[in-house]
């Protein structure tokens, strides 16, 4: 039996949902429909068919069946779960395909940590669309890292299955001409694969340089404006709500002047507290209902405009035959809440939770990255003057975006020590893959972190995820940066020596399989911390981890040292 057996009514169903109002994505329209599947497939959608005996009948009790959500642009690596464990956590939320480029685990592991986590998304309810990234590292200079990837290692990710597109990439490597990445621009021409644009900020002039590039979508508009602009320019938008970056109020404005057409959503980086809280992509739904946007408008957005734009419509994004079975059944399309999730034909989730909990793959053994240990001595700016001019990053009220701080601070016994009282902490990059002699640890100045004293650090933080640091005290960044190190990788907060709050992330140093309930306490914990600490930023281990990310104005740190984001290269902390 084939699933043209079923389709053309010569043989029943393995599987039928019935007793629901079908959202058609693809014409607007509500009416009673029986889905009959085959094999994790759609076979038809319409009247109701003779059922066989070993027919598995599923009784939507009259709610509405909308397809499975997409996330249109999604670090899964910075929630810090693993693929199963954020699988778990969203899938009941309705969302069951998520477009990603895995570049944490590729510049950890190379295209074999891709691939493994590729394979573990197939034991889960969420699929993995992968776009394989411009360039990674994406830093500019490039910093320092596990494995690189370039023209050479896109001739062999073209070929995958899973490949369906070329990832992140950012206005100043298309701008400026980056070698590696026309490069990859040339090769999607050829294998006709769709450019995904990484554009904050961008002006008409750049949006034409962008869509002269071949970049077919956006997920980085600032203002409704901005994304009308790329719009009207022929790059689709993606409208983002994070976790920590909140644009749909502002950006869902573009809907009333140029329709939804071309419009999608994404969360681009969430962790798990939020989710469990408010939801995924049906949080978005949602949101955008509220602000006066049709519900199957905005189920629209949430799917088949999602998977247009990304050219997978022909396997996901709408109930229709051929396609992939993923169904959610709603009661109330305006309220939108997700009462049962069917994932390639089973009923997976239910009532917000997973029915059975996915267990993640068998792990290799832990082992601590190969840097020495550190004292107090690795983090030092010295000047020989009583005081000295330096270039601090500050952060500001518009999320991720980083400004020039310029302090003048006493010099003691020739170091620049961190100043609680001037709001200058200290920052440091820690390159954690033993590629270079050192270690290899750059030292700055942040203004805005607001610790009064102590130390936070991580080791997951894109685009390069070495170990990031920012200390009142040079003694507990020099505690905090070994702990990680020791650990293989994870977050701590640090405070007179002791190590006040840890979280282990085993899996590639950047993720690891706890459920999502207890990451979501340790985060907390963690983030409280720092908040006692005098931190008055409102995801504080999430904003020290995009300190490293070359692609946001204007300033930021890698291991290479003080990086200029305008100018791309190295700048001097001590002017």
């Amino acid at each position: 039996m084939t699933l043209l057996d079923v389709a053309y009514g010569r043989r029943p169903a393995d599987t039928v949902i019935v007793n629901g109002t079908l959202v058609n994505v693809l014409t607007g329209e509500l009416y009673p429909a029986e889905v009959g599947i085959f094999e994790g497939r759609v076979a038809y959608v319409g009247q109701a068919r003779e059922h066989g005996p070993d027919t598995k009948v599923i009784d939507a009790r009259g709610g509405h069946l909308v397809p499975g959500l997409i996330d249109g642009h999604l670090h899964i690596e910075c929630s810090k779960l693993s693929v199963t464990s954020f699988a778990d956590l969203v899938v009941p939320f309705g969302t069951t395909s998520v477009v990603s480029g895995l570049d944490q685990i590729l510049v950890v592991e190379g295209l074999p940590g891709v691939r493994r986590f590729l394979d573990e998304s197939k034991r889960t309810g969420m699929r993995i669309w992968w776009g394989a990234p411009a360039k990674a590292p994406y830093t500019v200079p490039q910093s320092n890292v596990g494995f690189t990837f370039g023209p050479d290692e896109h001739r062999e990710a073209h070929t995958w299955p899973e490949c369906v597109g070329i990832w992140e990439t950012v206005q100043e490597m298309v701008e400026h001409g980056d070698p590696a990445v026309h490069e990859a621009l040339e090769l999607a021409r050829r294998n006709r694969l769709p450019v995904f644009g990484c554009a904050p900020l961008s002006d008409a002039r750049r949006i034409a340089g962008l869509a002269a590039a071949g970049i077919r979508l956006d997920h980085e508009s600032y203002s409704h404006e901005e994304m009308l602009e790329k719009l009207r320019q022929g790059i689709y938008g993606i409208i983002r709500e994070s976790s920590v970056a909140f644009f749909l109020e502002e950006n869902i404005k573009v809907v009333e002047k140029a329709g939804a057409r071309r419009i999608a959503f994404c969360t681009d980086d969430v962790h798990a507290a939020d989710v469990l809280a408010g939801g995924h992509v049906d949080k978005l739904v949602r949101m955008a209902i509220k602000a006066g946007v049709d519900p199957v408008t905005a189920i629209q957005m949430a799917t088949i405009n999602c998977a247009e734009m990304y050219r997978i419509d022909h396997e996901v994004g709408s109930i229709s035959p051929g396609r992939l079975a993923d169904v959610l059944i709603v009661d109330s399309l305006e309220d939108f809440r997700v009462r049962e999730v069917v994932a390639g034909g089973s009923v997976v989730a239910r009532d917000g939770a997973m029915i059975a909990p996915t267990a993640p793959p068998a792990r290799g053994e832990v082992t601590p990255f190969p840097v020495r240990q550190l004292t107090a001595a690795d983090f030092v700016l010295r000047s020989d003057s009583a005081e000295v001019d330096v270039l601090a990053i500050e952060f500001t009220d518009q999320v991720f975006v980083r400004r020039r701080r310029d302090l003048r601070l006493p010099v003691v016994d020739g170091v620049v020590e961190p100043s609680v009282e001037h709001d200058a902490l200290l920052v440091t990059v820690v390159e954690r893959y033993g590629k270079t002699d050192g270690p290899n640890a750059a030292v700055a100045m942040v203004s805005g972190m607001g610790l009064r004293e102590g130390a936070i650090a991580t080791s997951a933080a894109p685009d390069d995820n070495n170990v990031i640091c920012v200390g009142a005290s040079r003694d507990d960044m020099a505690v905090a940066v070994n702990e990680v190190v020791r650990m293989g990788g994870g977050q701590v907060v640090v405070v007179g020596g002791e190590v006040r709050e840890r979280l282990p992330l085993p899996i590639g140093g950047i993720v690891s399989d706890l459920p999502a309930h207890e990451m979501a306490a340790a985060e907390t914990r963690l983030d409280e911390l720092a908040r006692e600490l005098g931190c008055p930023l409102p995801a504080p281990l999430m904003y020290l981890f995009f300190l490293s990310i070359t692609a946001i104005p204007d300033y930021a740190v890698t291991d290479l040292g003080l990086v200029d984001c305008v100018n791309l290269d190295v700048v001097e902390v001590i002017q």
